[in-house]
């Protein structure tokens, strides 16, 4: 007969669906608040179509439905949708997450208004673009305007791409562009989240610091009110100590 000792003790949280459920829920509750709004609506969103809730054709960027059938919605769900679920939602949802809350937890830490803010300056200079090329979602441009900002602020960490490729972090967003182009996707989409950050990243961290330059972004007032009950820590100075996020980062 097998014997049970009674030594060992089991452990109720080890199986316990509601200690798991609140978990879960404390690691959701501490992610920082635009990363946790913005990846939650793109993960609605892709369950609504999923389920047959909605339809992409609801959600496309569609010019003449927006001004002359007013679906101004359309303005944001295309921001939203990153296909149905497969490798390239994950990859897209994983890359928006991790830099996304990088970003909101480095260089805009305390400053959630101007973190807003360069989503609200991003998404108004792609639907400007959008006019002028054929692009029905643009999600996955918005998630490449994240990782090249990202990348422009940490210049010395060292990256690795799937165990193949070893580059610094400013390369990242032309290895996902070279990524892209070896699925076979189209580049356009890439080329545009990187023009996108490029024009946020001068106009904020580079002509600023010229001899005569200013702040052109400054977060207008209003925002700041909508975010300032959500600062509990002192705002400290404009310009903060930025992040980095890996411990492989190169000794200067």
């Amino acid at each position: 007969m097998n014997r049970i000792s009674l030594d060992q003790k089991p452990n109720p949280k080890a199986s316990d669906p509601m200690a798991a459920y609140q978990t879960l829920l404390q690691d959701y509750m501490a992610m920082p608040a635009v990363t946790r709004a913005y990846t939650t609506a793109c993960v609605l969103t892709t369950v609504a179509v999923q389920l047959d809730l909605i339809s992409p054709f609801q959600l496309y960027f569609n010019p003449i439905l927006i001004f002359r059938n007013y679906q101004l919605w359309r303005l944001l769900t295309t921001f939203l949708f990153f296909g149905s679920f497969g490798f390239t939602f994950l990859f897209n949802l994983i890359f928006t997450y991790r830099y996304c809350r990088m970003l909101e937890e480095g260089s805009f830490r305390s400053r959630t208004a101007d973190f807003f803010y360069m989503f609200l300056i991003g998404g108004i200079l792609m639907i400007i673009i959008a006019f002028f090329v054929n692009l029905l979602f643009l999600g996955h441009a918005f998630t490449i305007m994240l990782v090249y900002v990202w990348s422009r602020r940490n210049p010395y960490v060292r990256m690795n791409f799937f165990g193949l490729l070893n580059f610094q972090a400013p390369y990242l967003p032309w290895v996902l562009l070279a990524f892209s182009l070896l699925l076979g996707n189209a580049i356009l989409v890439d080329l545009m989240g990187i023009a996108v950050g490029h024009i946020y990243y001068f106009l904020e961290d580079v002509f600023p610091n010229q001899r005569g330059g200013f702040r052109i972004l400054e977060t207008p007032k209003f925002i700041k009110y909508l975010f300032e009950l959500q600062a509990d820590e002192p705002m400290g100075e404009e310009r903060p100590e930025r992040f980095n996020f890996d411990e492989n980062r190169d000794q200067q």
